[in-house]
């Protein structure tokens, strides 16, 4: 088998935004197994401060997701992808519905791919700024409608396995 830095240019970054999207399907299902795929065994999820990071182990990052499917209604859509196989990294730009809060995070998150396998080693989040109770988390000024950014959760919430329902949000 072929080490994925191996590969041609154009063969990396198909792969690299598949490993993203596949692994945003699994936050969206909350599919531990899909989202852990994605990982090697020792990934680091970071965040900045203040919040319970960093999760290290693929099925750490799977398994808090799934959490916060299942307890706040979370949803994610990824609104912009930059990938550069040449570095095997990638930034998103994305938004993290809180549907059962009512609210909504922007941010971008770095990513760093295994030169072995092609599998995400490293996420390193950054916020659009910092929480000041406010239940939409964004770049004040910023005309996300206009630039053509979601402004509703890609997928239906409560998630079917979700600990509420949707008459308690």
């Amino acid at each position: 088998m072929s080490r994925f830095e191996d590969l041609a240019p154009s063969d990396r970054r198909a792969r690299m935004e598949s490993a993203i999207r596949t692994y945003f399907d699994g936050c969206n299902e909350a599919d531990v197994t899909k989202m852990a795929s994605q990982f090697t065994p020792d990934a680091v999820h970071y965040f900045p401060p203040g919040l319970e990071g960093p999760w290290a182990g693929n099925n750490a990052i799977a398994e808090n997701w799934r959490r916060l499917v299942l307890t706040i209604g979370s949803a994610w859509s990824i609104e912009r992808m930059v990938v550069e196989p040449e570095s095997l990294q990638a930034v998103i730009e994305w938004t993290h519905w809180k549907t059962r809060l009512g609210g909504f995070l922007r941010g971008d998150e770095w990513y760093r791919f295994d030169p072995e396998t092609g599998l995400i080693t490293e996420i390193r989040a950054f916020y659009a700024s910092a929480s000041d109770g406010r239940d939409e988390v964004t770049m004040q000024g910023y005309d996300y409608r206009a630039n053509g950014y979601r402004m509703t959760p890609p997928v239906d919430r409560p998630h079917p396995d979700a600990e509420y329902s949707g008459a308690d949000q």
